[in-house]
């Protein structure tokens, strides 16, 4: 009898949990960072869900802070494409880890954001990801990006330890 209870007692074995490799590029340029990037793909979450056609500008205010424009377009109740955007900043606080910075487009809420990989030659295309693992985008200075690049960029996110199978690829053909 004691073989049957001791299985309902015994605290139940937890999952291994996936280890995500978040350490980020050791040099960046933000000179060169700044601009217009094209969202080719994401994990889904509720601040992007159902947008197309989305691309981040990032400008430097005169004040020395990134200003941060997020927009694309989503579908409304009748099927027409709206365009939305969110105005927000970001900030690098530690030199020392120049990929890794805090983003916010609410007040002073702000969140993580990691330059995991980056195009060091043209900063042509990035990997950015979070603290967290809920999070991953590839982003590209263009609307398509070249498949033995994005065979790269998926390449280093299984390395890392990312779900690629997550990952959303974004429709930009209607809004080049």
């Amino acid at each position: 009898m004691l073989e049957l209870i001791l299985p309902v007692l015994r605290k139940p074995e937890k999952k291994a949990m996936k280890t995500i490799d978040k350490s980020t590029v050791k040099e960046f340029n933000l000179q060169r960072y700044l601009g217009k990037w094209y969202e080719i793909a994401r994990y889904d979450h509720r601040f992007e869900r159902g947008m197309s056609g989305v691309t981040a500008t990032y400008k430097l205010s005169p004040d020395g802070s990134i200003s941060v424009l997020n927009a694309g377009y989503k579908r409304d109740t009748h099927g027409r494409s709206k365009f939305r955007r969110a105005v927000g900043r970001a900030k690098i606080l530690d030199t020392a880890r120049p990929g890794r910075l805090k983003v916010s487009f609410f007040l002073w809420f702000y969140s993580d954001y990691y330059i995991l990989e980056l195009d060091r030659e043209g900063y042509n295309y990035a990997l950015i990801g979070s603290s967290s693992d809920k999070y991953l985008w590839i982003l590209s200075r263009t609307p398509q990006l070249p498949e033995d690049v994005k065979r790269l960029l998926l390449t280093a996110a299984l390395r890392r330890g990312y779900d690629t199978n997550r990952l959303l690829w974004i429709d930009q053909t209607r809004y080049i």
